[in-house]
């Protein structure tokens, strides 16, 4: 991928950083987006251009303002002359059993999820259309099997997904569009998930472990640089979880 430019969105910290790498250590350049974590991001930039000057750069903006997305396309098309591919990675997470959901929560979870990707990659179309270019959605297996206390996520998450088959109908021929859906890789932040909780659902998975970053960035690296002939399509990387659920 030599460089091409690819834009990673929530590509400050855990996932997004590990994608942000894996892609680096292809050839590409790499626009990182960032909302709050300036610091990490510009870490991230730092380690890049030392291994390679003038291959990454940072962008904030809060996903949430749809206005602002051409704009996050327009500026890394400046600065790298170009768009290759995009990512759709941030994303909010967090509980919402029923009867606790409220407009916020909607804005939050359906806006990071489902509304800033289907924009974002509106905004980016013409660029990835000129160059055949590539979007890869990170989604989740409870897209398709919801978590229970997590209606709102998994409905946003399961949008998502819909919008990856939709997407690749509507830029198809000439940008292909899949998603990555990571089973357990990284525990939230929040900790959410207690130490019982996180056996459960290790348990639950056929290889009995759970997963790292580098394995849903390997996925994402594969879709945008080794798969051709493949769109429409999401990758469960979950150690076999959904054949155990």
């Amino acid at each position: 991928m030599s460089g091409k430019t690819i834009l990673v969105t929530g590509a400050a910290r855990r996932l997004g950083s590990a994608i942000a790498r894996e892609l680096h250590a292809t050839g590409a350049n790499l626009m990182l987006h960032y909302r709050q974590a300036s610091a990490a991001a510009a870490a991230l930039a730092s380690e890049l251009n030392a291994v390679r000057p003038s291959s990454a750069a940072c962008l904030q903006a809060d996903l949430l303002d749809v206005e602002t997305l051409p704009r996050l396309v327009a500026d890394t098309v400046a600065h790298f002359g170009r768009l290759d591919a995009l990512v759709n990675n941030a994303s909010s997470f967090f509980p919402t059993p029923l009867g606790t959901i409220d407009l916020a929560s909607w804005d939050d979870l359906i806006g990071s999820n489902l509304k800033a990707p289907l924009f974002l990659t509106q905004a980016a179309a013409p660029h990835l259309i000129a160059v055949q270019g590539s979007v890869v959605n990170i989604t989740d297996i409870h897209a398709e099997r919801p978590l229970a206390a997590y209606p709102l996520y998994c409905a946003a998450k399961a949008g998502l997904l819909g919008l990856t088959r939709a997407l690749a109908i509507e830029l198809a021929p000439r940008v292909r569009v899949n998603a990555v859906a990571p089973g357990p890789i990284l525990w939230p932040d929040s900790g959410v998930f207690d130490n019982a909780a996180r056996q459960d659902i290790v348990a639950h998975t056929l290889l009995q472990r759970a997963g790292c970053p580098q394995d849903i960035a390997r996925a994402v690296c594969y879709l945008l640089n080794d798969a051709d002939y493949i769109t429409g399509q999401v990758i469960n990387v979950d150690g076999g979880r959904t054949a155990h659920l």
